[in-house]
């Protein structure tokens, strides 16, 4: 089956994936690993960067992050991945931190700044040069310049501009992180400090080289199919819009790849609203100024790393994740529990709950059904679940409030606000909603623009699988 991804860098992750999973299968991941780049890349294969060696480099370096290794903590470039695989199939349990990076494949990105393209008119209004307040603009041969030292990137130069001939030069994956936890190296490389990553994915997601990399449970989770144990597939409600043939079918395909039990996550997401309906009702009787949900472990992460004045305001209820967990241990104790979803930082979240073992993205899912050969669409329909179409319709911005706001009924006014897509800017307006006036009182925050459909393990665009998620949600089908 032909691996469908959003861009190249998807596509190179998919790649890998399927290399590992189809030698896991064969029973032959530690003998064959190491000639995995030389099948990627092979030298009549016109390379992707300045030679096929860099490209066959950078393909082992992500080998060994999706194996779940730290790249930072690999130096040694004589180690064959072979011995990689064999502690990786030792290994039990998934550890922090969940991105690393490839050095190798960073392209070491200009600094972001604004600079003045061919464009420039050297108009006599001069607008760029009246609204700066740092005298970083000057004229000289007939076009403007911009004094980097003195420029402090406020943008009002390119917001002025009539021809639009001020452009701003972004680096991809620090203006996608919304917490400054990645920036260059003294080598101009990429470096996340950790101390700050919420591991939301962002980051990963906006690399067009591909240097940032999740550590990948993929190994973990097909031994335990391979072993024979009942394993329990726990799927989010973004899954609709991932892959043809809808919801029924790619249950179906889940219990070909070898997942004994498939559970909605929206089943765990109706508990989850009304566990946090009840929470609301009691903490606007008791004076609270307002409520955030709880849902999100990337929103959740930035308030304990950057925003702890806003702790007293998150919902204390467990995540959907969670609770579907729990209706997996009902069904079975013994159950070895994988959240299935569009979230990088949901492995962080799993790293914390007891009833969740692994965590694997959409993207993952994708390249074992590639691997093993699953066409989704044309899989026999098998029941999904039960949820309600509130639970289905988290996935997306404002599902979660709706979902809530439908359960508190008429016992408490519901007055809904929306952070749609995290950021510096937001963080900071939830900050001073703790300290001062919010605009409502049951706050939802989704760190993905979209909602979770935007996450960065997904297969499917936003929009489209958007569309998909509110169908189903409200009639049943995709």
């Amino acid at each position: 089956m032909p691996i469908k991804s959003l861009n190249n860098t998807s596509a190179l992750r998919l790649t890998v994936l399927e290399h590992i999973a189809s030698a896991f299968w064969e029973g032959r991941l530690e003998e064959s690993v190491d000639k995995i780049p030389f099948l990627m890349r092979p030298r009549t294969e016109t390379p992707t960067r300045c030679c096929v060696y860099k490209d066959r480099a950078v393909i082992r370096e992500r080998i060994i992050g999706a194996l779940g290794f730290r790249l930072e903590e690999e130096r040694d470039e004589s180690v064959p991945l072979k011995e990689y695989a064999a502690r990786a199939l030792e290994r039990r349990k998934p550890t922090w931190p969940i991105l690393t990076v490839c050095d190798i494949a960073c392209h070491g990105c200009l600094k972001a700044r604004y600079f003045v393209s061919d464009a420039c008119q050297a108009c006599v209004a001069r607008p760029c040069q009246s609204v700066c307040r740092f005298n970083a603009i000057s004229f000289a041969h007939e076009r403007s310049y911009i004094d980097a030292d003195r420029c402090r990137n406020c943008g009002l130069c390119k917001e002025s501009c009539p021809y639009q001939a001020i452009v701003h030069l972004n680096v991809p994956c620090e203006a996608a992180c919304p917490v400054q936890a990645i920036h260059k190296g003294e080598e101009g490389r990429a470096i996340i400090d950790f101390d700050k990553c919420t591991s939301c994915g962002r980051c990963m997601r906006a690399c067009p080289f591909g240097a940032v990399i999740e550590r990948r449970e993929v190994l973990e989770v097909l031994r335990a199919v391979k072993e024979g144990a009942h394993v329990t597939a726990l799927v989010a409600p973004a899954i609709v819009g991932q892959y043809e043939g809808g919801p029924g079918r790619i249950a179906a395909a889940l219990r070909e790849l070898g997942f004994s039990d498939v559970i909605e996550v929206a089943e765990g997401a109706d508990r989850t609203s009304q566990h946090e309906a009840d929470e609301f009702v009691e903490r606007m009787a008791r004076g609270d100024k307002f409520m955030t949900t709880s849902c999100c472990p990337a929103y959740v992460e930035a308030v304990r790393r950057h925003a702890p004045e806003l702790l007293p305001f998150v919902s204390e209820t467990p995540t959907p994740m969670h609770y579907a967990a729990v209706i997996a241990r009902e069904r079975h104790e013994k159950t070895i529990t994988v959240f299935i979803g569009p979230c990088v930082a949901k492995r962080q979240e799993g790293l914390r709950d007891d009833l969740v073992d692994y965590v694997l993205t959409f993207e993952e899912v994708g390249a074992l059904f590639s691997a093993r050969g699953i066409n989704v669409a044309e899989c026999a329909e098998a029941p999904l679940g039960g949820a309600s179409g509130e639970g289905r319709g988290y996935a997306v911005s404002g599902g979660v409030a709706a979902a809530v706001k439908k359960l508190v009924g008429d016992r408490c006014e519901v007055k809904p606000l929306y952070i749609n897509g995290l950021s510096l800017k937001g963080l900071r307006q939830l900050k001073q909603y703790a300290s001062g006036e919010c605009p409502g009182n049951l706050v939802e925050v989704m760190t993905c623009e979209g909602g979770c459909v935007g996450g960065a393990g997904v297969m499917a665009p936003s929009k489209k699988a958007a569309r998909a998620v509110e169908n189903f949600s409200k009639t049943g089908k995709v």
